[in-house]
């Protein structure tokens, strides 16, 4: 059983190399906050009556941040039974789903992978990859395109899209019309011959470069 700190870490897993996609070089960053289940005032009154100095951030108390301006909705939601206790055990509730799905999504895509080189592209079997729940095909996509693009964090909203036009495609394909290619967040994601393939995009050229006309950086200037 783990312990107490364990039991009550946040941890936050940062890949260095993507998760999933077989890489060798995959490191792990863990961060560990115990103390995220005490409230705030005991923490404080804990701190003050033991002498101990501790910071204070002023932007806890800036209203143009949104997690200052959260905190003055407090009071309403615990009125409506939503307490910071009630808040943790959700938050508790909503890591446990979120690791069945990750191990689930695991599970998943020893199955439906067709090949690809790590760190060049990932194959999926579209006919499979078609049959998986959505949730796991989302995350599986997710990983590969956090792995192979070269473009930062993929938004979830923006990844969402692309899943469900990827679905629209798959269910398509079944008349023999389906056809899919796009781009997000540095790689292109392709349907052909039953197959998905996720890998880096092409370098993007400039149209001053490719036409000799000016780009559309250039256009909203002179205009």
């Amino acid at each position: 059983m783990a312990s107490t700190t364990s039991r009550r870490a946040l941890r936050a897993e940062l890949s260095l190399a993507g998760r999933g996609m077989g890489a060798s070089d995959e490191r792990t960053l863990f961060i560990v906050r115990p103390l995220l289940d005490i409230p705030k005032e005991r923490l404080l009154a804990t701190l003050r009556r033991a002498k101990i100095k501790f910071a204070d951030d002023p932007s806890n108390r800036d209203p143009r941040f949104a997690r200052p301006r959260l905190r003055t909705l407090i009071p309403e939601l615990a009125r409506e039974g939503l307490d910071a206790r009630r808040l943790a055990l959700l938050a508790r509730r909503l890591r446990r789903a979120d690791a069945a799905i990750d191990s689930a999504a695991d599970a998943a895509e020893a199955g439906v992978k067709a090949g690809g080189l790590s760190g060049v592209s990932a194959v999926f079997d579209a006919a499979r990859f078609a049959r998986l729940p959505s949730e796991i095909a989302l995350r599986l996509l997710g990983r590969a395109i956090a792995c192979l693009g070269d473009e930062g964090p993929v938004e979830l909203g923006k990844l969402e899209s692309l899943a469900a036009a990827l679905g629209a495609a798959l269910l398509a394909r079944k008349t023999g019309a389906g056809t899919f290619r796009r781009t997000l967040a540095g790689a292109v994601v392709t349907l052909s011959d039953g197959r998905i393939t996720v890998e880096r995009a092409p370098v993007r050229r400039s149209g001053a470069l490719t036409t000799g006309k000016p780009g559309r950086a250039n256009r909203r200037k002179a205009r």
